[in-house]
């Protein structure tokens, strides 16, 4: 194995830039917490790995006899993909049960194998990678608005003795359309009040007006003193 050029050295390195600089324009467009430099960070730094990884195997290979021990090329590769996990972890956000951030995550970790295939001169794979990444960024959201999604919600009543019965009021909540997976009941017997959590399913292209429709009913109903959706 020849040892690398600069100029092949230049390549590696620009072509994992442009890759890092093409996926984080489209995170860093849309408000994500990866964006355009943390993108093109990755990317450059899992290819610069790969071209040292790539040198010191080239060098030691140089100096050993036949037979002897050599060190394996990919080790410094994998220990990159390990690092980048804790970098993605980083960028998800949990709020109750809905998860945001996921998709910028599985882009570092998209855009280092990016760079590891660019710094270990495997330009055709990492010019289809960085084509699928693409492809799946900018074209497919168009395609995902078609997709009828599932959206979960939570409905809190609050409730005097006069308000009618947890099952009274799953029948008109479900008559609305929505789907009641679970329910949760406590009591407050200094106010004398209840206060009942149902858990819904309901499509998310409804979500807005199921909301209103919801939340208008309950407040119609005698002895509902708060409703709130989230």
């Amino acid at each position: 194995m020849s040892p690398l050029s600069y100029p092949d050295i230049l390549l590696r390195v620009l072509l994992a830039f442009l890759a890092g600089f093409v996926i984080g324009w489209e995170r860093q467009s849309h408000g994500r917490p990866a964006g355009l430099r943390t993108t093109i960070l990755a990317c450059v730094a899992a290819a610069v790995a790969m071209i040292v990884s790539e040198t010191l195997f080239t060098e030691s290979a140089a100096g050993t006899p036949p037979g002897s021990w050599r060190p394996d090329p990919a080790r410094l590769g994998a220990g990159i993909l390990t690092g980048i996990g804790f970098l993605g972890a980083g960028t998800i956000l949990r709020h109750d049960n809905f998860a945001r951030g996921v998709t910028t995550a599985a882009s570092l970790w998209f855009v280092t194998v990016l760079g590891l295939a660019f710094g270990c001169g495997r330009f055709a794979l990492g010019l289809l990678g960085t084509a699928v990444a693409l492809l799946t960024l900018f074209i497919l959201p168009r395609f995902e608005r078609h997709i009828r999604t599932d959206w979960f919600a939570t409905l809190t009543i609050l409730l005097t003795p006069e308000a009618p019965r947890e099952e009274e009021l799953r029948k008109r909540i479900e008559a609305l359309g929505l789907s009641v997976k679970t329910i949760r009941l406590s009591h407050d017997a200094e106010k004398r009040q209840r206060t009942i959590v149902y858990e819904l399913k309901l499509r998310k292209a409804q979500l807005f007006q199921m909301s209103n429709k919801a939340v208008s009913e309950m407040m119609n109903c005698t002895g509902v003193v708060r409703v709130e959706w989230d």
